[in-house]
């Protein structure tokens, strides 16, 4: 599919591009900019350190696509990409006579990016005009086991991810896609997997869909927790399922954990607050990626909660449930933090329990 689905809300989409160095970030932009479906694009390369290079390999052949600064604006800190962002959206509206339809944040190989994801959560002027679509990280399918071997950040990266995409399969035996593609299944069990030869990226890689969008209902809420998919994945098992030398080859991989807890009883809200609270404080930095679809007493209506390290989204309260399940269900992915710390953690944080910050997490 390549056309861009419309959307009800019209906040500018954002869209997120990560992956490591040379995973093929730069081409698959310059592939999609050069489709008449993103014209009106705006590009901003989030770089650090004092010479930027990335935007000069990012090209256009599309006349109405926008390209600011000779085709991006180069930040050196998030503070930077916070203002020019800002920057952009009051300009919105008309530059150089063409109006601004979405915009496309790259960042550096070697950049995780929660810290661009929190942004974009949490500046009140983004958010009330920003919203972020996906995150979607590149994946060399030549080099990427190794790099995935090698380098904590590229795992980071495919773990954050809403959808992932395996890059130059124009170059790489089938065999060894398939052997990538269930490896980053087992990191991100429910973000997609495309496969992108030379020339081949779609629009809908980037800006089919809501990755982050909290407030649906119905059977897109269900689809956007994909609990199921944590549930029948086994549980929280990191590596454990392989023998001692697989092991050893993804031990980087053994870090990250994905698991979703389920919850008969109603919350107190309170109970529910000092946990996130406790996780936050103590555990924020790995907690890649937290959401949940919670069933508080005495409300007939669910609470979304959505986070990404020690930023945790206002809750959205959605005007029914998906279904007939009333459980309460929270996925998490993390690293380094297994599920019986965070099961341990929502008991502390209980207000018939001892005070969170008495507990070593």
């Amino acid at each position: 599919m390549n056309a861009i689905r419309p959307s009800p809300d019209d906040r500018l989409p954002v869209a997120v591009v990560t992956g490591f160095l040379g995973s093929g970030k730069s081409s698959l932009l310059n592939r999609l900019l050069k489709t008449p479906a993103m014209m009106g694009t705006a590009v901003i390369v989030n770089e650090f350190g004092e010479i930027g290079i990335d935007h000069a390999l990012i090209e256009t052949a599309q006349e109405d696509t926008i390209l600011l600064d000779s085709g991006c604006l180069c930040c050196s800190s998030h503070g930077d990409l916070a203002r020019a962002l800002r920057g952009l959206l009051d300009r919105r509206g008309k530059h150089a006579g063409r109006s601004i339809r979405r915009i496309v944040i790259e960042t550096t190989g070697l950049a995780d990016p929660a810290p661009v994801l929190i942004m974009l959560m949490s500046d009140p002027l983004i958010v009330a005009r920003c919203r972020l679509t996906a995150v979607a990280t590149t994946v060399d399918a030549v080099n990427g086991w190794r790099t995935l071997d090698a380098h904590m950040e590229a795992v980071e990266q495919v773990a954050s991810a809403t959808r992932l995409i395996v890059t130059k399969t124009d170059l790489a035996a089938e065999a060894e896609i398939v052997r990538l593609a269930a490896r980053l299944q087992r990191l991100n069990r429910a973000a997609p997997i495309a496969r992108r030869a030379a020339d081949s990226a779609v629009p809908a890689d980037l800006f089919d869909g809501d990755g982050f969008d909290t407030g649906r209902d119905g059977p897109e809420a269900r689809a956007w927790l994909a609990a199921d998919t944590y549930e029948a994945g086994g549980g929280d098992k990191g590596d454990a399922g392989h023998d001692r030398a697989s092991r050893a080859a993804h031990r980087h991989d053994a870090r990250i954990r994905s698991f979703c807890l389920t919850y008969d009883t109603p919350f107190e809200w309170d109970q529910l607050a000092a946990w996130l609270d406790s996780l936050a404080i103590h555990r924020g930095d790995d907690l890649l990626r937290m959401k949940g679809l919670i069933n508080i007493a005495g409300s007939d209506r669910p609470a979304v909660i959505h986070g990404v390290q020690r930023l945790f989204h206002p809750p959205v309260w959605l005007p029914t449930w998906p279904d007939a399940d009333r459980r309460s269900r929270i996925v998490f992915i993390t690293r380094d933090l297994d599920r019986a710390t965070v099961e341990i953690a929502l008991a502390a944080g209980s207000p018939a329990a001892r005070p969170a910050v008495a507990l070593v997490l």
